[in-house]
């Protein structure tokens, strides 16, 4: 590429330190269409005859074809997969092949291929985030009225339902695929045309580019372009919150599976054994996406710290972005497709669910909402049930079976309709304001995102 300017070869040791073919092959298809758009706009400028541009198209597309089943051979000295190409090209249809890097870079090249990678992959991606919503709504919708304890600190609160509990994190993917959206609206800028960092003295059309590359605006700063990775960035930051969403249902999914909590059952097809006990049946792939998210996290650092302490414009240090942005797409695409089969394939253990509901400190905010509906003051009221609920450990006797003398000499506003309040099912349906456990409320929030996930389509 350079031996005009340089009397010595390249140290082998350069040379294998410095390739990137090994790991950049992927960019492969966007290189080739990133080609192919490029010669179009230099056959409109006059740079290349009618014939030369088809010849590079035809051989771009043979390359293409080659590298897709596996024939094509990579050449580690040519360093990346842009050089790759395009020596195969010009070994093949000759001088044509030559011309075809008039007026671009490799700085601009790399930064297109970069953002049609991304956005191809983030399209997958949040097709696979909404296959996870739905695995999540099926299986809140086969359990419906199934009510579980509601947890703060780990520790019983007040019940709630199943499919309620799901929601939640339909809601945070929700928010994930919003993200992603967001990060595909701001790489929607054509970086090619910038060259290697002031453009070039050659005027080609860089919004036909854009129009046959289908983005909608182009770069307006040349140095900005070729140096901009903050498209990357808001990817793989994205990509490190969906991890965490991720890994918090993991820790459920955990902690549910337990004997301890016996509240769900993974099908054998998702979970492994152990090498020694033969009675375990280990949830493998809620841990493993849990310890993935480590990569998420630590692939936002990596390229957060590969671009704090550069200069304005191209670096190679900016070589060091791809493996990090590949490995997260290769990573979320995985946890999210197996997670969505493991899934499918759960069923929840509702008795167990309902027994542990049924533990009768979780209604006592319900009796301090029933003093409040007395005209009690609301910590007055709470001071009343925190008394009731010592009392009632003390003696080892529930709320419903104190006595109503023990309520009245909690507080005189207690009657007679105070047991009513007492009752798991009574107080979920009681909880009908927006967002709330009802049973109403959820099988309306379930029905509203089945529609929605299904209407919404593919990304």
């Amino acid at each position: 590429m350079w031996t005009g300017r340089f009397q010595q070869a390249t140290d082998a040791q350069v040379r294998t330190y410095g390739e990137s073919v090994s790991f950049d092959w992927r960019l492969y298809a966007h290189d080739i269409e990133g080609s192919v758009a490029h010669a179009a706009a230099l056959a409109a400028a006059g740079l290349l005859t009618g014939d030369e541009c088809a010849q590079i198209e035809t051989g771009l597309r043979q390359i293409g074809q080659e590298i897709a089943r596996g024939e094509f051979e990579f050449r580690a000295d040519l360093e990346d997969i842009h050089m790759n190409i395009e020596s195969a090209l010009t070994a093949r249809i000759g001088p044509a092949g030559a011309k075809l890097h008039t007026a671009r870079s490799r700085n601009d090249q790399v930064a297109l291929d970069l953002r049609l990678y991304l956005r191809a992959e983030i399209t997958e991606i949040r097709d696979a985030l909404r296959a996870m919503q739905r695995s999540l709504v099926e299986l809140g919708a086969r359990y419906p009225e199934a009510p579980m304890p509601g947890y703060t600190h780990l520790q019983r609160a007040q019940p709630v339902l199943f499919a309620h509990h799901l929601l939640a994190y339909v809601e945070m993917f929700s928010r994930d695929d919003g993200r992603l959206e967001d990060t595909a609206k701001r790489l929607d800028v054509l970086p090619l045309g910038s060259g290697a960092i002031a453009g070039s003295t050659i005027m080609l059309d860089r919004h036909l580019v854009a129009q046959k590359l289908g983005f909608s605006r182009v770069s307006e700063n040349s140095m900005d372009a070729v140096s901009d990775r903050d498209f990357a960035c808001e990817f793989l930051a994205a990509a490190a919150i969906l991890g965490m969403h991720l890994s918090r249902l993991s820790e459920d999914v955990i902690l549910w599976a337990t004997s301890e909590f016996a509240f769900l059952t993974l099908s054998d097809a998702f979970t492994t054994g152990s090498s020694l006990m033969p009675q375990k049946k280990n949830p493998d792939v809620a841990e493993l996406t849990r310890g993935k998210t480590g990569r998420l996290y630590g692939n936002l650092f990596r390229l957060l710290t590969i671009l704090k302490g550069l200069p304005m414009t191209y670096n190679r240090d900016l070589q060091e972005d791809k493996e990090a942005v590949f490995d997260s797409v290769d990573t979320l695409k995985a946890a999210l497709g197996v997670f969505a089969a493991m899934l499918g394939e759960a069923r929840a253990e509702t008795a167990n669910m309902a027994r542990a509901t049924a533990d009768p400190l979780l209604l006592a905010t319900d009796l301090a909402d029933y003093l409040v509906l007395k005209g009690v003051p609301f910590r007055q009221a709470h001071e009343v049930i925190g008394k009731l609920v010592a009392l009632s450990l003390d003696k080892k006797v529930p709320f419903a079976e104190l006595p109503l003398a023990d309520y009245r000499a909690a507080s005189d506003a207690f009657a007679e309709d105070v047991y009513a309040v007492l009752d798991v099912r009574r107080s979920l349906e009681s909880r009908r304001t927006p967002g709330a456990p009802s049973f109403s409320n959820v099988a309306g929030r379930l029905d509203e995102w089945r529609k929605h996930l299904v209407d919404q389509g593919p990304a």
